[in-house]
């Protein structure tokens, strides 16, 4: 891509200069619009912080298309500095954006330090967020929004299990739903975090681009932690089979096959990965936007609500049954015609999520 140019996503028009850009994660970005827009039309205003800004192109969208009253920008990497002041010019000089060239936790801890609490605060870190999941808390208002990033895929999915006990607290294994279980983790580590302050964390929606982790959070005044929604995932390798396991029952983990063969990850976050009725908001507002990709995102995310914390892929199903591979819209129907919830997940479009089990979705092949 070349940098010396002017480029434009959605309204913002901005240079690269030396500064990362990715512009396949555009759709990351338009989400965080989404839901900035939102977020204003339910307080009237907006203040946001862009923790790691990059060349500054999140900042500007926020700033032209969510009508956010003020921006803090802030890039670690003082020699991003030229690029950012140039394209934010206008902004900083009508004073709705600030930018500094700090640690983002010393601007988180500016914050706290001076009560100043924003209503959107948006992390896109490289690697492990772990850094980032007590500190951005010092920044946000009760009831803002946090908008992480996470690239640590190998560690969140299990490889190896011992350092995601090292980097989150809790054991990471792989098996076919491992990206869903590296969102609960990261949602799971941020809720305990939160309550080590007499907080919570709600998920807005959790979303696996692919490559990366995203989070949108909102913080709540109370801790959100109990028995149903926080706890383990087991998965039986011999056939195929999940779990949810709470805290009381880890001593009475087993399986009904006859050589079970179960795995434990956790503990992690088993409630809902996205909250329905501001999907339902973010669905409408993409659609008067005319952002189709981001409505039929959105529409199968919101699909994925109030099914179990796992999934099977059809290439597990086919393993296990011995049958070649089904078609996943068939597969849906035919467990929907029986009774069961199932439907499709973003996460990996060769897989279902439903409450059936293995056993009753091979029957349904």
């Amino acid at each position: 891509m070349v940098k010396n140019i002017w480029h434009q996503e959605g309204l913002a028009k901005f240079k690269i200069d030396n500064a990362f850009y990715n512009p396949q994660s555009k759709f990351v970005r338009d989400l965080g619009v989404i839901a900035a827009i939102v977020r204003k039309q339910e307080l009237g205003s907006l203040r946001v912080i862009d923790a790691l800004g990059g060349c500054g192109v999140r900042s500007l969208r926020y700033l032209q298309e969510a009508k956010a009253d003020y921006v803090w920008l802030n890039e670690g990497n003082q020699d991003h500095s030229f690029v950012i002041q140039n394209n934010l010019a206008l902004e900083i000089n009508s004073d709705r954006c600030h930018v500094t060239h700090q640690d983002a936790h010393r601007v988180f801890f500016s914050c706290y330090t001076r009560r100043d609490y924003y209503d959107l605060v948006d992390v896109d870190c490289f690697g492990s967020a772990v850094p980032y999941l007590n500190t951005m808390l010092w920044a946000t208002k009760i009831g803002g929004l946090m908008y992480l990033t996470s690239t640590d895929g190998r560690t969140l999915t299990g490889h190896p299990p011992e350092k995601s006990v090292q980097t989150y607290g809790s054991i990471s294994r792989s098996h076919p739903a491992k990206h869903e279980q590296a969102l609960r983790l990261l949602i799971g580590a941020t809720q305990q975090q939160a309550a080590t302050q007499g907080l919570g964390i709600e998920p807005v929606f959790s979303l696996f681009t692919g490559k990366t982790y995203r989070l949108m959070m909102r913080l709540v005044s109370k801790p959100q932690i109990t028995q149903g929604n926080y706890g383990f995932l087991g998965y039986c390798h011999n056939c195929g089979n999940y779990q949810t396991i709470s805290w009381r029952k880890l001593n009475k983990i087993g399986c009904s096959c006859n050589t079970p063969n179960v795995t434990v990850s956790g503990a992690m976050w088993l409630g809902n990965l996205h909250d329905s009725q501001l999907l339902n908001r973010y669905i409408n507002l993409a659609q008067q936007l005319k952002w189709q990709k981001i409505v039929d995102l959105l529409v199968i995310m919101a699909g994925e609500i109030d099914l179990p914390p796992y999934f099977y892929t059809l290439k597990s199903i086919s393993g296990f049954s011995k049958l070649d591979l089904p078609k996943r819209s068939h597969l849906i129907r035919a467990l929907q015609k029986r009774g069961y919830k199932a439907a499709a997940t973003h996460i990996n479009p060769q897989a279902i999520k439903t409450d059936a089990t293995i056993e009753s979705i091979i029957k349904s092949v």
